[in-house]
């Protein structure tokens, strides 16, 4: 451990650890942290890490599925605070979108393939994806839309809205009122 009296020293070393990582994550990619500046911003030695995970692709694992977990308590939040079947579609959209923008080191996390490998997630994302999953059926259902394609369209939707827009392709405003507008013509308003 480091011998810093500002380090950490004691309590849960895997959280710390966790939590540093994130803080890393919402200044660089996934792809440019290594174990060591984890350990470097958790202020522990340098091994400390690999009492926690076994390699940097185990850390890229949890850093995805807290950033997925994030991600889904967004999306339930704002589902929760709407009112209407429509504006229940509208605003989980809406958060989904704003997350890849807010935090889109997180978000590619989240979805790298070579993370979380798609059709086998781990112990930890497959219920997350399943919520998430879940959380845009049941909005799409409510809204009348209950074919198993609306809800892979909506999906599609958001995602790619979400993704481009985080990499600068358009505006928050013009993702926020493209998603508004699609979902106004699925549903006939």
């Amino acid at each position: 451990m480091s011998s810093s009296k500002d380090g950490y020293h004691h309590g849960d070393l895997a959280r710390a650890l966790e939590d540093a990582a994130m803080q890393l994550l919402e200044r660089m990619p996934a792809a440019e942290i290594s174990l060591r500046e984890v350990a470097r911003a958790a202020n522990v030695s340098h091994n400390a890490p690999y009492h926690h995970f076994a390699d940097r692709l185990g850390l890229l694992k949890a850093l995805a599925e807290r950033s997925m977990a994030d991600l889904l308590d967004q999306v339930r939040a704002a589902a929760a605070s709407a009112g209407t079947p429509r504006d229940v579609l509208i605003a989980g959209g809406s958060a989904y979108i704003r997350f890849a923008i807010e935090h889109p080191h997180a978000f590619d996390a989240v979805y790298d393939p070579t993370v979380c490998v798609p059709g086998s997630p781990t112990e930890t994302m497959a219920p997350l994806i399943r919520g998430l999953e879940d959380t845009l059926a049941a909005a799409a259902v409510a809204a009348g839309l209950d074919d198993p394609a609306d809800v892979i369209g909506l999906w599609g939707l958001i995602h790619g809205l979400g993704t481009l827009a985080a990499a600068g392709h358009f505006t928050l405003d013009a993702a926020l009122a493209a998603n508004t507008a699609t979902v106004d013509r699925l549903l006939g308003a």
